[in-house]
């Protein structure tokens, strides 16, 4: 996450109106399901690159995992959420690190307008009705997804029958 999301998430927040101060944060520590009390959860799923820090590979992913930790204080009226992108490893180095995604503009944008959408109905309590757009699809994926790879399947995370496209949530989030 860049200066790039915490300025379309400001501006996304700004048009709600609410007169409460949000504010964005990268946090490489939660993890699903592992909630303060009074939090929320949001995970989705979109598409980005790779590039391997050692070798320079890159490589397109369908299956970009983004974790979202959102709390609304309703005494101070400022809100916080919590992002972290699971990143995943080259597949061609004998020792990889897991590298950090890279996003297109637009999928942040839809990314952060599904977040705000979900700050909507689980802080503000509101039925958004809302039919959010699909991903831009960023490189042709000629194989499947490698898990061994993927630090959101090391977690647990990144398994398709734990949700949908259109974006991930908890049981928990749902509440």
């Amino acid at each position: 996450m860049g200066p790039e999301w915490i300025k379309i998430f400001d501006k996304k927040m700004e048009q709600l109106e609410r007169g409460d101060t949000w504010t964005m944060v990268t946090d490489d520590t939660i993890m699903v399901d592992k909630l303060p009390e009074g939090w929320q959860q949001y995970i989705c799923k979109t598409n980005g690159r790779f590039k391997c820090s050692k070798c320079k590979n890159t490589w397109p992913s369908q299956r970009v995992m983004v974790l979202f930790f959102m709390y609304l204080s309703q005494s101070t009226h400022r809100g916080t959420v919590k992002v972290r992108c699971f990143r995943q490893e080259c597949r061609r180095c004998a020792d990889p690190i897991f590298e950090e995604p890279r996003l297109r503009k637009e999928n942040v944008d839809r990314l952060l307008e599904k977040l705000i959408e979900k700050i909507r109905i689980k802080c503000y309590k509101e039925d958004t009705g809302v039919k959010q757009k699909p991903f831009v699809f960023d490189g042709r994926v000629d194989g499947p997804h490698e898990a061994r790879h993927c630090q959101a399947c090391h977690y647990g995370i990144c398994r398709q029958a734990r949700g949908t496209p259109e974006g991930l949530v908890s049981e928990q989030a749902k509440g």
